[in-house]
């Protein structure tokens, strides 16, 4: 028998901004680990569109479209962190 895989941090939050985690005991191969997946490389790849989009905009941006930037910006560091949370804990997942 083997010991209970820790709980996987999804990427997308509950209905009041809690955290989402999914417990399984397959091998990451389900459904919801699937759609997960394809979630955080969504979120990633969107992020680095942003950057690139930002690195582009700062040096000639008007004040107004620079806070919705910030904001965009701040929403792809938010999803960016928990995808790597995500992954550092099922790194240490010794099984």
């Amino acid at each position: 028998m083997t010991a209970p895989r820790e709980p996987r941090l999804l990427p997308w939050s509950g209905p009041e901004g809690k955290p989402c985690y999914l417990i399984t005991d397959d091998d990451g191969g389900g459904p919801v680990s699937r759609l997960a997946d394809t979630t955080e490389s969504t979120q990633l790849g969107m992020g680095a569109e942003l950057l690139a989009h930002a690195r582009v905009l700062l040096p000639r941006t008007p004040r107004g479209e620079l806070r919705y930037l910030a904001e965009r910006l701040t929403e792809a560091l938010a999803d960016a962190l928990r995808v790597a949370e995500s992954r550092g804990r099922r790194l240490r997942d010794p099984n």
